[in-house]
């Protein structure tokens, strides 16, 4: 299935092993990982096309369904079930009722998905006309072609997901020095923070970069990349994530003034490869970052006035609007934050594993 701007097979989790040994040895096999072209599975060689959906019926009081996010590295034999992912959730109500672990609640329908990874609960609205889910409408989203019925995100808990905190470090704005023979001395303040994705933004300027460079500039820019890693793994221990070296997260962003209408515009990092777009998730964070007074985006955001405020986060292949309540008492907290994306179901059948990795 297709979730916002990702893609990946969904499981029913009573279809996969037990064992999450096993299980996470069948999901490289079904993706074709390791290999930077994923050529023996059902992966597209791609850390946005490297993803996997696990859904069972809700444990929970009010939950209807809990979700599993798996993201497969493409080429490292690895399985990481830590962060969320906004995108694939998009895809989540449509799989349940497309296999009947679901039943529509008239035209339009509203079910409570937990997302097992941070425990972190939404409400998702999708499109049910006589009783059946639809993908067909006019709904559309940035880096993905063409119209769709509209799926809304009501998320209810995002702050610090994975991390303790929105705040992990304590303090909206960290200034650090990170020292390596291929750069020297760099000194550049970032905002470490976590409202559904652990993440650190800094400006872009600050790394000798305009922030409007192309996906393939940013790719093929080493030094950048360099000084970046660096920071990453600075600033994950001052998340509190220890060494993140082999982990997806924290995501880095370069910030830089918006020049398309927008509040601010992004490049994303997850976290090695710079993103085509933005993560739903990832987005959310940034545009919090952005109505926190006092962070790395300050002097930098252009923000609407009054609450709920929409933050229009710009990145290569468009924009990504987030919708964000403010708490009249504390402007520092935000209540909620409800986004719009768009899913599609692409193929259903059977994926074939090695009997070497899990014999039936």
């Amino acid at each position: 299935m297709r979730g916002g701007t990702s893609r990946g097979p969904f499981f029913n989790e009573g279809d996969l092993p037990a064992d999450i040994p096993t299980r996470d040895r069948v999901l490289l096999a079904a993706m074709g990982s390791p290999d930077r072209r994923e050529i023996d599975g059902l992966g597209g060689a791609h850390p946005l096309t490297s993803k996997v959906g696990i859904v069972r019926l809700g444990r929970e009081p009010g939950v209807d369904l809990d979700f599993l996010f798996a993201q497969v590295m493409v080429d490292k034999p690895v399985v990481d079930t830590t962060p969320n992912c906004g995108n694939m959730l998009a895809a989540v109500v449509p799989f349940a009722l497309e296999t009947g672990l679901l039943q529509a609640r008239g035209d339009v329908s509203t079910f409570r998905v937990l997302t097992r990874n941070t425990g972190m609960q939404c409400d998702v609205t999708v499109q049910t006309p006589g009783g059946h889910i639809t993908y067909e409408g006019n709904a559309r989203i940035d880096g993905v072609p063409g119209l769709a019925a509209p799926i809304t995100i009501n998320f209810l808990d995002t702050a610090g997901s994975v991390c303790a905190s929105l705040l992990p470090t304590g303090r909206v704005l960290d200034t650090l020095v990170v020292s390596d023979p291929a750069f020297g001395d760099l000194k550049v303040s970032v905002t470490c923070i976590d409202n559904g994705m652990p993440m650190v933004l800094m400006r872009a300027q600050d790394l000798g970069r305009s922030g409007y460079e192309t996906v393939a500039e940013l790719n093929a820019d080493s030094e950048l990349k360099s000084k970046i890693e660096a920071l990453r793994l600075k600033c994950g221990e001052l998340m509190g994530l220890g060494d993140v070296a082999a982990k997806t997260y924290p995501k880095m962003c370069l910030i830089t003034p918006a020049r398309d209408g927008g509040s601010i515009a992004t490049r994303c990092f997850i976290p090695h490869v710079c993103h085509e777009a933005i993560g739903v998730l990832a987005a959310v964070t940034v545009a919090t970052a952005c109505v926190l007074r006092g962070t790395v985006t300050e002097g930098i955001a252009r923000l609407p006035d009054g609450s709920p405020k929409t933050v229009s986060v710009e990145h290569p292949s468009g924009e990504f609007s987030v919708e964000l309540e403010i708490d009249p008492q504390n402007p520092q907290n935000v209540l909620r934050a409800a986004l719009l994306r768009t899913a599609r179901l692409i193929m259903r059948g059977e994926v074939m594993v090695p009997e070497a990795v899990w014999k039936r």
